[in-house]
Parts: C-alpha cells; structure tokens; sequence
C-alpha cells in the first residue's frame, strides 16, 4: 500500500492525528521507536475540551468508562479551585485516566480505521523535496509519502531534520513522581497540604508528585532512586507515607520551547514536538490532542483536493499562539510553585498566592482561566463569531429521532451545514448537509469544521453562497 502521510511517533498526539486522516480516507502509516507501549503514564488527565475531541467522533463514552471524572482543577496548585462545572459544555470536569489506556483506547481506534501502526521502527532521518517527503529509519529502510508530521517528542527528529527552530528556556528546576504499590492509606489520606500530591491510580498504585527544595535543583536525566524518593518525602512532608515496591520512578524538567513554525513545506510538527513545558495543571496531553484535531482535517482536505489555497497554512496560524500562551501560562505557574521554594521569596510569594486565591473566587476571574486551562475558550477567530468554538447544540432532524444533539453529526469528521429550512442548492461530497427541525442557536444556520469551530453562521437565505465562498477562501 502506497502511504500519503507519514506520522512519527505513536503517543496520543500522533495516534488521534493518524485516525482522523484515515476517517477521511487518507492512507497513513505510524512509526514509533518503541517496540511496545509503554506501561508508565507520565499524564494522568483528560480536560474538558479533549473529552469533546472524543465526542465530536463519537467515542467519548470509551474513556469516560474507564476514567474517574473531577469537577474541581487547579492552577499552580492554588487552594482556590478552576470550576470546570459553570464551563459552557456537557462535559464540565477533568477526566482522571492514565496515559498508558488513553494512547491503548487511541490505538484501537487508529486500527479501527485501517492505520498501519508500525513499532521498534526508529525514524534516523527525514528528507523533503517539492513532491514528497522521504523518511529513513534506523534499520536502512526508506519510505516516501507526501507528507510527515512529527509528532516524536521534545526531542524530535522531524522537527530538527526540518530545520525548525525550538526557542526557549532551558531547564531550571526539577520535580520528581512516583507510582508505588504499597502505600500507607491513613497517611495518604491526609497527604494534600504537605507540598505534594497524591493521586490514585488504577490496579491499587499511587503517585506521589513533589518538589523537595534541597533537590529541585537536580537535572531532569539524573535517575530517581527510592532512597532519594523517602528522603524528600520526610524533608517536604515530615513523613515518607510507607511508600514501598515503586513501578515507576521519575524527574521531570521546566524547560520550555516552542516551535518557530509547525510546518516546512511537506514536513509538520504537532504535540511536545511543537512545545514542552513544565506539567503545570496538566495541559501538555491536552493541548497535543488538539493540535491533531485542528490539522487531521486540513491535511486530508489538502491531499483528497477538496480544501481551499492556504488551508493547511491555517494549522502554524491558528494552534502555534495556542502552544504560546501554554508555554507562558505554565511558566507562570512554574514560578508560583518555585518561589515559595527559595526563603528569600517565601513570605511574599505565599502573600501574593493568598492573593491569587482570593482573585480566584470572583467568578469572572475563575471563568477566564478555567476556560484557558480546560481548553473550552479556544478561539481562532479575530473579535469575530468565525473561529470560535461550537458548543454540543441541542438539535432535532425530521426523520432522525436518535439525533439529539450536534456533535452526533460530526462523527464522521467532515464539515457541517446545518440550517433550519431551506434544502442544499448543490451536494458537495466532502460536506455533511441537513435541514434542522429545531437547533439551539441564535443563528438560522451554521457552517461547522469537522474540528467543531465556526466556519459562517447567518440566515437560511445565504447558506449556500457561504458554503461557496468557504471553500473558495484561502483563510478557510
């Protein structure tokens, strides 16, 4: 089988962004460097916005089974929670499920649709001309494709053979986590407050998540031992919590870059490839999901022949000032999580998070960065409607009684014209039409992208001609 998309690297990112291509009939093939999955979940959480990712496909309910949901977050583990709950969404809360059976649920999925998933196959070099793109890998084979996105890491080899810059800060600080079998359930019980955290985890394991002052220092690829792990324990808590039998142990770095571009011509970047950061509030999973939501559907539109001049332009436009504002709001939070650190900076720093917490019960101000932490106030539109995002609308069709609500329209990941009267002037086979008996909008008709954003809305009178001049506009 001929391959027209090449994605490097089987973690989330990559897995949701090769299912969506092979949704719309796009050939591609996977090729991670791991023979196998890996058991150990660095991310634990799935926000709002990644959940209606799911759902806009239909198959939310796959993780949501398997998942523990909290309405409550953080930032910068402030005392003051982010309420997910008063979010415009069906699905206001953080869904607690390890990496390790989201990337296994992404995978069924991705072979649902006929991806070709292939492991222990190192990609060495990535070379492009103006038709295609050649990857190598470590065992001296050569595969062409038209495209490649690199959705391989921090460390990416694509991103590096494109010659994208990874602009940044270099690493400062380090934490260090922990999943042990064996646990005391009294003393976990009363864990919060003593600078750490501690999260159940599925077969019976906890992880315990700290920064010790005498040690955060350390680099990131200094190993942990458990002898470390007890010590810090004791010195930030006062006690070591009868942690025994560890199955993971690891640091973690505050290093932070972002993409210069996330796409050279035929080459494209997508996940940590396109930035990292320090795990503040959980987004980096999160934010990797959506950047393969906003492209899967470009780049099949540019390879079928459908989509408009400077569509898959808009992926760099539209998901890059996304990477950039979580780079710069986890920094922010990195600092409020350091400071209190240094005793230097201790009593003003606890000063300004006592402030910060009282900032937090405004709602208005808890909205705006539980919107920006959850993903629901993603926006690509500029003081415009277009480009915002589509809540999960109430609708009614004639005919369909199992159709209730928007996204089940969306499932089959193609672009959506929805009226409420009137009949499509002309069929268009990349584009899902219906005539609505009801929908919940102030609008009489909307044009939704498969990514669930806005791409028109106004009345059943100009929704053919809008339809027209989408598909015909470089900005769609």
């Amino acid at each position: 089988m001929s391959v027209e998309v090449i994605v490097v690297g089987a973690g989330p990112t990559g897995l949701l962004l090769a299912a969506e291509l092979a949704l719309a009939g796009v050939r591609v093939r996977v090729l991670e460097r791991h023979p196998e999955r890996r058991p150990e979940s660095r991310a634990l959480t799935m926000h709002p916005r990644s959940i209606e990712v799911m759902d806009l496909r239909g198959i939310a309910d796959r993780f949501l089974s398997l998942g523990r949901t909290v309405r409550g977050w953080h930032f910068a583990v402030l005392d003051t929670r982010l309420d997910f709950t008063r979010l415009p969404t069906r699905h206001g809360y953080t869904l607690f499920l390890a990496q390790a059976r989201t990337e296994e649920l992404l995978e069924a999925r991705a072979r649902e649709l006929g991806v070709e998933i292939v492991r222990g196959c190192e990609v060495t070099a990535v070379r492009q001309d103006g038709e295609a793109v050649v990857v190598e890998t470590a065992t001296g084979q050569s595969v062409r494709a038209a495209y490649v996105v690199g959705c391989d890491g921090g460390r990416s080899v694509v991103r590096e053979a494109a010659g994208i810059a990874f602009e940044g800060t270099d690493e400062t600080l380090s934490g260090i986590l922990g999943d042990f079998a064996v646990t005391d359930p009294d003393a976990v019980q009363a864990a919060g407050g003593h600078g750490l955290l501690a999260v159940p985890l599925d077969g019976g394991l906890t992880r315990f998540v700290l920064m010790d002052p005498e040690r955060m220092r350390v680099p990131s690829a200094e190993p942990v031992t458990l002898e470390e792990f007890r010590k810090s324990m004791m010195d930030v808590a006062g006690r070591d919590f009868g942690v025994a039998e560890p199955r993971w142990l690891s640091r973690f770095g505050n290093a932070t870059r972002l993409a210069a571009r996330y796409r050279q011509d035929r080459i494209l970047v997508a996940g940590d490839a396109a930035h990292i950061h320090f795990p503040a509030s959980g987004q980096g999973l999160n934010t990797g999901l959506q950047d393969a939501m906003n492209l899967g559907w470009k780049l099949a539109a540019q390879i079928t022949g459908w989509g408009p001049a400077g569509l898959l332009d808009s992926y760099d436009a539209e998901r890059r000032p996304v990477g950039a504002s979580v780079t710069a709001n986890t920094e922010v939070q990195t600092l409020l999580l350091e400071l209190p650190l240094l005793a230097q900076y201790r009593r003003p720093v606890q000063a300004l998070r006592e402030m910060l917490n009282d900032l937090l019960g405004i709602e208005a101000v808890n909205h705006r960065l539980a919107g920006m932490v959850s993903g629901i106030a993603t926006d690509y539109g500029d003081d415009s409607p277009i480009g915002s995002r589509v809540p999960d609308l109430a609708v009614t069709l004639p005919g369909r009684p199992e159709v209730d609500h928007l996204y089940q329209l969306l499932h089959d990941g193609r672009p959506l014209l929805i009226r409420t009267a009137g009949e499509p002037a002309t069929a268009h086979p990349h584009i899902t039409q219906v005539t609505a008996t009801t929908l919940e909008s102030e609008s009489e008709a909307l044009l939704i992208r498969p990514d669930g954003h806005l791409a028109w809305s106004g009345p059943n009178t100009a929704a053919d001609s809008a339809l027209r001049a989408w598909l015909e506009s470089p900005a769609a």
